[in-house]
């Protein structure tokens, strides 16, 4: 049997993160205004990614609302993204612990979700048959 509880649990914590990127790509932008960029180039390209991040990432939230296989596989690979990004964010001395936790956590946490989500979508096809010794 379907949970939609599950599955609007796995789309909220998607459009959190899509929300969380967006408030990201403001934040880089205004960074930019205010002259803090290295390089123009390299801002406005760091911009322009994390704002398609923050569009997949909603995009989809609202496909998994919608019970489609595209949106969750889309949003498996990038809560592992997000879990290799905090592990590999260990090897900085010294570890940013909000950063690592602040990504992973939430990481972990939608990919369980969407799993979780993908495996009771399956579960009413695989009904196992009776046994004929009887």
């Amino acid at each position: 049997m379907r949970s939609p509880a599950l599955v609007r649990t796995a789309a909220t914590v998607l459009a959190i993160e899509g929300a969380a990127l967006l408030g990201f790509a403001i934040i880089e932008l205004f960074g930019l205004g205010a002259g803090e960029a290295a390089s123009l180039p390299t801002a406005i390209a760091l911009i322009v990614l994390t704002l398609i991040g923050a569009a997949a990432l909603i995009a989809f939230a609202a496909g998994t609302m919608r019970d489609r296989t595209w949106a969750r596989s889309g949003g498996v690979v990038l809560q592992v993204l997000a879990i290799a990004i905090a592990l590999a964010s260990l090897t900085v001395p010294p570890v940013p612990w909000p950063f690592v936790l602040g990504v992973g956590v939430p990481g972990v946490l939608g990919f369980v979700l969407l799993i979780a989500a993908s495996r009771q979508e399956r579960a009413p096809e695989t009904e196992t048959e009776p046994d004929s010794e009887s």
